[in-house]
C-alpha cells in the first residue's frame, strides 16, 4: 500500500471513493454507482463522526449500500422516469399517421415512399408508384403503411 494512502485517516478515503463513484456515474451513466457513492460518502461522514474501527466501516458501508440500493429501486419502482417525447430515438414510431406518396411501386407487400427529403422502405397492400399511404406502424427501419 502506498505511504501517502497508509497515512490518511479513513473517513478521507470514504469520501473520496464516494466522490469518485459519483463522478463515475456521470461518466458512465447506468444509475447505479451513484448509490453505492451515497452509501460511501455516509460511511465517511460516520467515520468521520464516530471513531470506529475498519471492520465495522465496512460493515456499516455494505449494510448501507444493500439498504440504499434497495431504496431506491423501490422509489424508481414507484416513481417511474417518464420521457416528455417517448419516441425521441424512434424515427418510424414518429412517423405514424403521416401520409406519403409511394415512390416505387408497392408489389408483393414491400415498396418506398417519400418520406421528407428521402425514401423509407414500405411494407403493406399493393400500390402504384404516386399513391398515397398512410403510416400505421414500424419495424424496425420498415413503415408499415395502408392505403389512404
Amino acid at each position: 500500500m502506498p505511504h501517502w494512502l497508509a497515512s490518511m485517516e479513513p473517513h478521507w478515503i470514504w469520501l473520496s471513493v464516494g466522490v469518485l463513484l459519483a463522478a463515475a456515474e456521470i461518466v458512465a451513466p447506468g444509475f447505479f454507482l451513484i448509490w453505492i457513492g451515497a452509501a460511501a460518502i455516509v460511511t465517511g461522514v460516520i467515520a468521520w463522526i464516530a471513531p470506529i474501527g475498519v471492520p465495522l466501516q465496512l460493515g456499516i458501508f455494505a449494510v448501507l449500500a444493500v439498504v440504499i440500493l434497495y431504496g431506491a429501486r423501490k422509489w424508481l419502482r414507484d416513481n417511474p422516469i417518464v420521457s416528455t417525447d417517448p419516441l425521441l430515438n424512434q424515427r418510424g414510431g414518429r412517423l405514424v399517421g403521416e401520409v406519403l406518396t409511394v415512390t416505387t411501386a408497392i408489389e408483393d407487400g414491400r415498396g418506398r415512399a417519400r418520406v421528407g427529403d428521402g425514401e423509407w422502405p414500405v411494407r403493406g397492400p399493393d400500390a402504384a408508384e404516386g399513391a398515397k399511404v398512410r403510416v400505421i406502424s414500424a419495424d424496425g427501419g420498415v413503415l408499415v403503411v395502408e392505403a389512404v
